[in-house]
Parts: C-alpha cells; structure tokens; sequence
C-alpha cells in the first residue's frame, strides 16, 4: 500500500459580510444579505461549508451592517459533527466594523483591518457570492506561495450586470490591468481570492496596520497596481457563480 501524503496545513480565510445590500431592500432592511436563504440555508454557509470541506481551521468574518445577527447566528466554531475524512473544526472571529467605526470599511479597510487575524497568505471571498462549485483547494495555496505574486485572483465569465468585464487574463496567466479601448477581452472578477498580507503595505497600500483608524479603501486601485507590476496571477472558475446583488437573482436561484 502507497503511504498516503500528509495534507498541507490549510491558510485562514475571510468572509466579505459587511455592506449593506442596497440593491437587495427591501429584504436586507432586517436580514443581512449574506443571512438570506440560498436553496434552503444562508448565502454565507456555502462558503463555510466549502472551507470546512478543503480543511481550513480559522476564517475571520467582517461585518458591519446587522452584523450581530452573522455572529448570532454562526457564533464561533461551524462543524462539530467531524466529516468522514476527520477534519475537525472550522473556528470563526468577527472584525465587527459596524461596532468599531459606525459601518463598513469597504473591501481593503476590511481587509486591512482583519489582517491582524489572519497571516501572511489567506483567502477571501464575498459573502453574497454563490459559487457552490468552488474548492478551496490547498494545491492552489502551495502554488501561490511558491510564486511570489501578491494576489491570485479567479475569473469568471462576463454575467448580463457586468458585460464589459474588470481585467483581462494573459496566457501566461497574469491578471491585466487593461487601458480603456483596449479590445482584449475582459473577465469578471468573482471575489474569490489568495492575497498576501504584504499587498495591504507599502508601496502597494498605505493604511496603517490593523486600520485603527478605520479609514474605508477599495480594493480595485491595490489590484491594479499590482498588475501594472505584473504581481498578480489570475484563472478562470466555470462553476456556478452568481452575484446575488438583486432581489431578481435571488428568486431565480431559489426557483
């Protein structure tokens, strides 16, 4: 018998949870977005669910906007009935933005100031993405680490909301920061990512570590300039994904 490979120690994750879901009112007027029902349970647990499946021990979940009722809900350890393959616990914190700093950070000033929970490489996906296909898997983190980009993004096809796409993709898999009019095509970003810590530092980032101060940056302007330096990979996902950002797109998933 073939002596079975030890598995790769998992890195931590975060969980996007913190918006306000404007587009999606008035159902997220008493319900965060990524609490509402996908096919029978909470957006936000097909993504714990995929993480405890790929063996990640910790995820930090921001929050802001009714973010008491994520931790309520969720509170600090998902799966403790063991899977067959024994992976244990998935362990969960909060980065309470909303108690914090009044609300949202926006995706870096989360970031930013979750770090401090997390490590030097992590993933992060947004809570109101379904992508129930996806795996997050160690192979992918082991590839990362060896290739000293600062982000690995996965792509998605343009979907009808976003028909002009974010960034295009080289062949030799480097995320491009395309100048508009540029006829390349353009792919979807789906929120779904490896980062390394040292993009939300100098030169790439100037908020302080731990964000004290709360200040609220997008994470698009760090991307970019990264690619400009060609320090960001990319690769297509072509599983399920949806943006759920409408009430539309919610029912059609639910049908």
């Amino acid at each position: 018998m073939i002596p079975s490979t030890p598995q790769r120690p998992q890195v931590p994750a975060l969980l996007l949870a913190a918006g306000r879901g404007e587009r999606m009112r008035p159902l997220t007027d008493t319900t965060p977005k990524p609490l509402l029902a996908v096919q029978g349970q909470p957006l936000l647990q097909w993504h714990l669910q995929a993480l405890h499946a790929a063996g990640v021990e910790r995820v930090v979940i921001n929050t802001a906007w009714l973010g008491e009722q994520i931790s309520d809900r969720f509170s600090n350890v998902f799966g403790l009935q063991r899977l067959l393959d024994k992976r244990g616990e998935l362990l969960i914190s909060y980065s309470h933005e909303g108690l914090d700093f009044g609300g949202a950070l926006e995706t870096a000033g989360g970031i930013a100031r979750a770090l401090p929970q997390l490590g030097p490489v992590f993933w992060l996906a947004a809570g109101d993405v379904f992508a129930p296909d996806f795996v997050f898997d160690s192979a992918a983190v082991q590839a990362f680490e060896a290739s000293g980009h600062l982000a690995h993004l996965w792509l998605v096809p343009n979907p009808a909301h976003n028909p002009k796409g974010d960034f295009g993709l080289s062949d030799q898999g480097l995320a491009l920061n395309l100048p508009a009019g540029d006829p390349a095509p353009r792919y979807t970003y789906s929120t779904i990512a490896l980062l390394r810590a040292e993009l939300f530092a100098p030169p790439w980032c100037d908020i302080p570590p731990g964000n004290p101060g709360g200040i609220k940056a997008p994470l698009a302007p760090l991307l970019r300039r990264a690619m400009d330096n060609g320090r960001v990979s990319a690769e297509i996902y072509a599983g399920r994904w949806t943006d759920v950002g409408t009430p539309e797109r919610l029912a059609e998933l639910n049908r």
